[in-house]
């Protein structure tokens, strides 16, 4: 159980941080559409990833150096045009909760999430790399895996769902505004940091 509640907060601690995959789960609970198939997919992306750090393919890292930067470089690039999406979306306005738009269709839902999970670098240095070295302490590492999985699928779900008590907020053109220019300013400050970073 210690094994299991530690991976839990510290599984749940590295994921509750605003970022682009959370503010698309977000946006999309907001909308209404594809929740359960978004944080489903956020959900089991990383279960995969953490179960292959619990397993040791952390090392791979230290194996293929330029893995971690080509991610870096590749997320850069996604978020920097993300970001200019929201952005855009928020100085064109006149977007409400009813309207129609947001990522569309259910395979264009998954794939943005998909893209913000797999070509973030920090996912593979948060699940692979530190929750995966961080288990190999613990009395029983597939447990603790177990309970940094369960904490992902608390929390896009819960995020996913519980959107749903700020619509009416989010019923006024202007709340979206304010959403969008938050969101492109998130994409992009992950995105400088990225490309700031020392390699």
């Amino acid at each position: 159980m210690t094994s299991f509640l530690s991976g839990f907060g510290l599984g749940f601690s590295l994921i509750l941080a605003i970022g682009a995959q959370n503010a698309f789960v977000l946006r999309q609970g907001l909308r209404g559409e594809h929740v359960l198939a978004v944080a489903l997919t956020c959900a089991l992306s990383d279960a995969l990833l953490i179960a292959a750090g619990v397993a040791g393919i952390g090392a791979l890292v230290g194996v293929l150096p330029w893995l971690v930067p080509a991610f870096r470089w590749g997320g850069a690039a996604f978020l920097l045009v993300y970001g200019a999406r929201a952005a855009w979306s928020a100085w064109r306005g006149g977007q409400a909760l009813e309207a129609a738009g947001g990522a569309g269709g259910l395979r264009r839902a998954v794939l943005t999430c998909l893209a913000l999970t797999w070509l973030n670098p920090h996912v593979y240095l948060d699940t692979l790399v530190l929750l995966g070295s961080i288990s190999t302490q613990a009395a029983a590492p597939r447990v603790f895996g177990l309970g940094a999985v369960t904490a992902s699928f608390v929390f896009f779900f819960a995020l996913a769902l519980g959107a749903r008590l700020l619509r009416p907020l989010f019923a006024r053109p202007g709340a979206w505004r304010v959403l969008d220019a938050g969101v492109a300013l998130v994409m992009w400050a992950i995105a400088a940091g990225l490309i700031l970073s020392p390699a």
